[in-house]
């Protein structure tokens, strides 16, 4: 397979998990997926058959940096990054990770057509059922670019080829304020040791500044203990998800339409809130 980026890597592990890729992620930086699409990880892990596939689209030549990582120049961090994300496919099994090794203008720039043809490579290669990918309502502008060109490339496959379920998840913003009948909860609580190994691989990381395994293991079992008021925890950990289906089986329907009706809904919740305490 070629690729528009010829500096694009494809990985497989030795342990790479063998059959049908069931699940396959599209994201933006390495750790990203491991935020992300835990969902899907630990879903092909735990199967006999059905692998995962992750997909990072940029090159990891921005990201922070501190600590013994504080001198490192951009190309160093480039290497170090792909080997972490490297290790990563190797801990969860994946069956195949691409590196596309994009520069984030790139990703956020809307007349880049490459990446979404890039994508679409992929996702005819795997037919993947469930595809994971940054959330419309995001803060980060390189995760909504990778989002929208995700969209973009499902919607130019075969309808009999697109994945039954697209979602996006939560990395820079949290999801928990939806109303519940917008968003998708998915329960992380099997293998809580796998997915904190995932995420300790990312030792530029968290060593050098940001401590996204505390942030994420935190914000799973915030999501987990505040999903109901009356009731005991149901399940330990949880990340959430903005169902994004319906905007590849309706390639017409307007993307910021779509992301701006989830923000609607939430202020129609709120006020219905309110004036049920302050009007009765």
């Amino acid at each position: 397979m070629t690729f528009n980026n010829h500096s694009a890597e494809v990985y497989i592990p030795d342990n790479a998990k063998k059959g049908s890729v069931v699940y396959l992620a599209l994201a933006a930086h390495q750790d990203d997926i491991e935020i992300m699409a835990a969902d899907g990880i630990l879903k092909a892990f735990n199967r006999k058959n059905g692998g995962f596939v992750a997909v990072v689209t940029t090159d990891g030549a921005g990201s922070a940096r501190d600590g013994i990582y504080k001198a490192y120049t951009d190309d160093d961090m480039m290497k170090i990054r792909r080997a972490e994300q490297k290790k990563a496919a190797v801990v969860g099994e994946y069956s195949a990770l691409y590196l596309l090794n994009y520069q984030s203008a790139a990703v956020k720039s809307p007349k880049n057509i490459a990446i979404a043809e890039d994508y679409i490579k992929i996702l005819k290669k795997h037919k993947p059922e469930i595809v994971y990918t940054h959330n419309l309502l995001d803060r980060h502008d390189t995760h909504l670019g990778v989002a929208t060109k995700a969209v973009a490339a499902v919607r130019n496959l075969p309808k009999a080829d697109r994945p039954k379920r697209l979602y996006g998840c939560e990395v820079w913003r949290d999801l928990d304020w939806l109303p519940d009948s917008e968003k998708t909860g998915f329960d992380l609580s099997a293998n809580e040791n796998l997915l904190a190994a995932l995420l300790g691989v990312f030792d530029s990381q968290i060593t050098g500044g940001k401590r996204y395994d505390l942030a994420t293991q935190g914000r799973r079992l915030s999501n987990a203990t505040y999903s109901a008021s009356h009731s005991v925890d149901a399940v330990k950990s949880v990340s959430y998800a903005l169902d994004l289906t319906p905007l590849i089986n309706d390639v017409k329907a307007d993307i910021t339409d779509f992301a701006l009706s989830k923000i609607e809904a939430f202020k129609k919740e709120a006020e219905s809130k309110l004036k049920n305490v302050l009007q009765g």
